[in-house]
């Protein structure tokens, strides 16, 4: 299912916000191999979300957590043994990779696998330059104002 909005009006009256519309954009392409494994997104708390991936059969060698710019990338490789003839095979131990979006300052804080999940937990840490802060509204005009006044009264006694 391809989305037909237009983004180019906005393009013309915004600037740096193309990752934005391109994320609108490519969240209507599907995506097929991101549905294995199956996963759960939940936000924990204000600030705080974890990832699960049920990776059942998988090891901690098996499994790589790579962040990269606003991108979490998770791969397993589970390595098969030649030696072993199946006479049943259903597991499903194939090779995968997950990608998910990260919004800006989001890092990830801790990542374990607990029977058979992985759970990868995050938090958006803004920085304190970019929090919103208050300023006060203080003398700076009086200021100006009281050098100008008294430069009126240094050139009228001149």
């Amino acid at each position: 299912m391809r989305s037909n909005v237009d983004f180019s009006p906005f393009y013309r009256s915004s600037v740096g916000f193309d990752r934005i519309f391109n994320l609108l954009e490519n969240s209507a392409q599907p995506q097929g191999s991101d549905k294995w494994p199956p996963y759960d997104i939940v936000k924990v708390g204000e600030d705080k979300y974890r990832i699960i991936i049920a990776v059942a059969g998988f090891g901690q060698d098996d499994l790589s957590i790579t962040h990269e710019p606003n991108m979490l990338v998770v791969k397993g490789d589970k390595s098969g043994d030649e030696e072993l003839q199946y006479l049943h095979h259903g597991l499903a131990l194939r090779p995968f990779v997950h990608r998910f979006e990260l919004a800006d300052h989001v890092t990830v804080m801790d990542a374990h696998l607990d029977n058979g999940l992985l759970v990868i937990e995050l938090k958006k840490e803004i920085p304190e330059e970019m929090k919103p802060r208050r300023i006060a509204i203080g003398g700076i005009g009086n200021t100006i104002a009281g050098e100008s006044s008294r430069q009126v009264r240094d050139s009228h006694a001149a």
